[in-house]
């Protein structure tokens, strides 16, 4: 029931764990072109499962970037959810980096 979701908690949880993801992956939030082509990825790998080029799904970054791709989902999720109940969900620096690269990467593919 999305009347009962605690947005604020699952915003911060869902970035604590991108910002892992990030570090275990080397991403430069600071950096707009890395992060509009991880979104770009994300949004492509949600659209065609499976698709990932590179990595052997034994491999920790390969790992690491098919969950970041699941987080992005939840993050985008949420976002949408909240707003179609008058809230907006915004989490620290690393959640708007990430989610206005996401939302740009799929306002670019319509």
């Amino acid at each position: 029931m999305a009347g009962f979701e605690d947005y604020e908690r699952n915003v911060r949880e869902i970035e604590l764990e991108i910002e892992r993801k990030g570090i275990a992956l080397g991403i430069d939030w600071n950096d707009e072109s890395q992060v509009r082509a991880l979104a770009r990825e994300a949004l492509a790998y949600h659209s065609a499962p499976g698709t990932l080029a590179h990595g052997a799904p034994d491999d920790f970054a390969f790992k690491a970037r098919i969950d970041l791709f699941g987080l992005a989902s939840l993050m985008l999720q949420t976002m949408e959810e909240s707003a179609t109940l008058g809230m907006e969900s915004h989490g620290g620096a690393v959640w708007k980096s990430f989610g206005r690269a996401l939302w740009e990467e799929a306002g670019a593919k319509e």
